[in-house]
């Protein structure tokens, strides 16, 4: 049995390999990895990813990373591919291809295929001069590097090559196409990642939810918005709808006294408050409730007129804690 002390050491050996594989894959790097994303930015259809067995499951991350940040692409299983599924690649299409020996014959079809209708191949391959790299309008020839593995058979630093290779392809074209958070929202809306990316707008409360008075308006006709509402807050707004300021349970324990329900809004309420915008993220609306101890905040457009309010329990609602 290999005693702690060895198990260590075995695997800071396999990920030291695997780390001094990327230096040398990213060195690498030069005009065929820029005709690639040029390739793939030109194809005004979808990106193709397959690959056979350990290449295969590579391969299936590739697309997924690359169709949730705004560069449609799925997976074909290349044995599939010749059975039929070659009918899901269209000439618009892009194929990227994955083979460490750069042989592999299940992907024989679906190589041929895209030379016949002239479909845009790229091959991610460690062999020059394979039928893959050769049959490829770009090849993507890993550099050598031995595998982790003692006996250099099962596919370890290779695959991770594969795979860093395919996020530099999928973040590239990312940044090249000026994908923001607020996009990648649109294609991860379930999960927390969907949850930090949710904006003000999604969690508001507005319409004829939002508690408004005038600042003429009698502070007994102020709790009664604030009660039909149950935001624990009323916004004071002058003449022409702009927000002047807020009024909440605070304000009305500070202000108590015998004459409160007869004083008017603007006597009472706090002046200038705090507002977001309604495309901030929740998140960071959250934050700056806790950070200063408060529950809500006035949600305004640009010219001052509030549109929504948000609550913190809003924030926790949505899993934002």
């Amino acid at each position: 049995m290999t005693a702690d002390s060895d198990a260590l050491a075995i695997a800071r050996r396999v990920l030291d390999t695997e780390a001094r594989a990327l230096d040398s894959l990213a060195a690498s790097l030069d005009g065929p990895f820029l005709q690639a994303v040029t390739l793939i930015e030109r194809a005004p259809g979808r990106v193709i990813v397959t690959g056979m067995g350990k290449s295969g499951h590579v391969a299936r991350k590739i697309a997924a990373t690359m169709a949730s940040t705004g560069c449609p692409a799925f997976y074909v299983h290349p044995a599939e591919a010749s059975h039929g599924d070659l009918g899901m690649v269209t000439r618009d299409d892009a194929v990227v291809a994955l083979s460490n020996s750069g042989e592999t014959p299940e992907l024989g079809d679906i190589i041929a295929y895209t030379r016949r209708f002239e479909i845009g191949l790229i091959g991610i391959t460690s062999r020059h001069g394979s039928t893959l790299a050769t049959a490829s309008d770009v090849a993507l020839v890993l550099p050598a590097n031995p595998e982790a593995c003692p006996m250099g058979l099962a596919p370890t630093t290779s695959t991770t090559m594969m795979l860093a290779l395919g996020d530099a392809l999928a973040v590239t074209l990312l940044e090249r196409k000026g994908f923001t958070a607020a996009d990648f929202k649109v294609f991860h809306p379930g999960g927390q990642l969907g949850q930090r990316l949710l904006k003000v707008a999604d969690l508001m409360h507005g319409g004829d939810g939002l508690p408004l008075v005038g600042a003429e308006a009698k502070m007994a006709e102020v709790l009664l918005v604030m009660t039909a509402k149950s935001l624990g807050c009323a916004g004071v707004v002058t003449p022409d709808g702009r927000l002047a300021g807020i009024l909440t349970d605070g304000d009305l324990r500070r202000h108590m006294s015998p004459d409160l329900l007869t004083a008017k809004a603007a006597e009472v309420m706090t002046a200038s408050p705090r507002t977001v915008p309604p495309n901030l993220l929740a998140a960071e609306a959250l934050r700056q409730m806790n950070e200063r101890s408060i529950t809500s905040l006035f949600v305004v457009e640009g010219d001052g007129r509030p549109v929504g309010v948000l609550h913190v329990h809003d924030c926790l609602r949505a899993g934002l804690a």
